[in-house]
């Protein structure tokens, strides 16, 4: 497996990520080769968009960071980042999360990112122990959702 930055051509493949995470219900959002390019790899706020792959060039997951800009959908703290995580059903237990969150903690320290924040479905367990297996804290719960922060510093808190 390799870890990679994203580019325009893995549109195709972060789609079929999504769209088996949505067939598995673990995802409701959309999952068009459309909706992965301008909301993850090309995003205007992203800091990073990187893609985990397999021997074959299978994408087995992908991570974003991007800039908490004003007005974002989540409510997270301006300046901060927002990561979102996404693997394969069938590439989980395998250490892609962690592979791709090495590369997002480096480009989020690179970046002059002080936190960082996971907004997880309450109900999404394999989620939040994923995050909590990173060093991400809960620090507010809105309804439905459990939201996670991570400090990047020698103290988290």
């Amino acid at each position: 497996m390799i870890v990679r930055e994203a580019n325009v051509d893995d549109a195709d493949g972060v789609s079929g990520v999504l769209t088996e995470l949505l067939a598995a219900g673990k995802r409701s959002k959309a999952s068009d080769p459309g909706f992965a390019l301008n909301h993850y790899i090309a995003d205007p706020d992203r800091i990073l968009c990187s893609v985990a792959v397999d021997d074959d060039g299978t994408i087995l997951g992908f991570q974003s960071l991007k800039h908490a800009r004003e007005g974002n959908p989540y409510g997270t703290p301006v300046g901060w980042g927002i990561i979102g995580t996404h693997v394969r059903p069938t590439a989980a237990r395998r250490g892609v999360g962690r592979a791709l969150f090495a590369v997002s903690e480096a480009a989020a320290r690179g970046a002059g990112i002080e936190k960082i924040e996971a907004f997880i479905g309450a109900n999404n367990a394999q989620g939040l122990t994923y995050y909590e297996a990173m060093g991400f804290r809960t620090y507010r719960e809105p309804e439905g959702v459990v939201a996670k922060m991570f400090v990047l510093s020698d103290e988290r808190g």
